[in-house]
């Protein structure tokens, strides 16, 4: 299990040193998943490595979410004086993003001469 979260935090801490060295608008733990999936086609070791110690993170993931939900509380007075607004913000871009992603898929569909409904 260590061999494996080290090689995670070592894909992560060299996706974060090149991010921010080479000021990437890609984030660094996104670019380290991008070297360890890298890493995992060209190694079957390093696949089965971490295959188990991925498997555990992923059965615990709802423990990542107690630190939103901690900060949500620690600020909950800034939640009552914004929450309008910020729901308002979050239903608004989320159905702008919906009608937009829908306009690419319409006009994609067209210039490639593909009809929506196939």
């Amino acid at each position: 299990m260590i061999p494996a979260l080290s090689l995670i935090l070592a894909c992560q801490l060299a996706g974060e040193i090149i991010s921010r060295a080479l000021m990437l608008p890609l984030p660094g733990p996104v670019l380290g998943m991008i070297f360890l999936l890298v890493l995992m086609s060209v190694s079957h070791t390093i696949k089965e490595v971490v295959r188990p110690v991925a498997q555990f993170i992923l059965q615990h993931l709802s423990l990542l979410f107690v630190p939103a939900g901690v900060g949500i509380v620690a600020h909950l007075d800034a939640l009552r004086e914004h929450g309008l607004g910020l729901a308002a913000a979050l239903i608004g871009s989320t159905m702008l993003a919906i009608v937009v992603g829908a306009a690419v898929f319409v006009a994609v569909a067209k210039l490639t001469g593909s009809a929506a409904d196939d």
